[in-house]
């Protein structure tokens, strides 16, 4: 059975290998342009008389006639997001190897972690700065929770935290230290 493995491993690792290009170029490996960017739809125009070029055959439509159509304002092309063409991209201009390692340190290391960091941040002062809006805001959603607790006959939260009352924080000292005092066994 390992024998199998073995040529399944081995067959996967041939292609693979095979694939990668050993020496890429950053002009000729970047997505190249379609023939289809060149392409430009035509109408042909009706206001025209019947007058046919001489040149022109039967079974050909007259270039004079015609006409380009009009094109909406198109979006920006979408970027090339695959990872070979952004990599050989980003080290172009590397100068050696050292040049290499920091631009991937940089691109693939430093980076998702500094924003990783924002987006924490961000999500984290968020949450801080919203932390009593949820029911004394002005938003609509705020009226319509209140709305809602109020139709259920909920006791709206007055917006002190229960981490606050003094009440709460002495039971939660009291069963800390009944259930820990003694080494973690709570007596039932």
């Amino acid at each position: 059975m390992s024998g199998l493995q073995d040529a399944a491993l081995q067959a996967a690792e041939t292609i693979q290998t095979a694939h990668i290009n050993p020496a890429p170029s950053v002009q000729h490996d970047l997505a190249p342009s379609t023939a289809a960017e060149r392409r430009q739809p035509v109408e042909i125009d009706a206001d025209m008389d019947g007058d046919v070029e001489p040149d022109v055959r039967d079974d050909e439509i007259p270039v004079s006639i015609l006409r380009p159509t009009p094109r909406r304002p198109q979006m920006p092309p979408l970027p090339d997001l695959r990872f070979e063409q952004s990599y050989l991209a980003s080290i172009k201009d590397a100068k050696g190897w050292q040049g290499v390692a920091i631009i991937t340190i940089r691109d693939q290391i430093l980076m998702p972690l500094v924003q990783g960091l924002a987006w924490t941040l961000v999500v984290s002062g968020w949450r801080y700065v919203n932390r009593d809006v949820k029911l004394s805001g002005q938003t609509i959603g705020a009226k319509i929770r209140r709305w809602w607790w109020g139709v259920n006959n909920w006791h709206i939260p007055d917006g002190t935290g229960t981490l606050r009352d003094e009440k709460v924080a002495e039971s939660v000292e009291e069963y800390v230290t009944t259930q820990f005092s003694s080494g973690g066994l709570a007596d039932d």
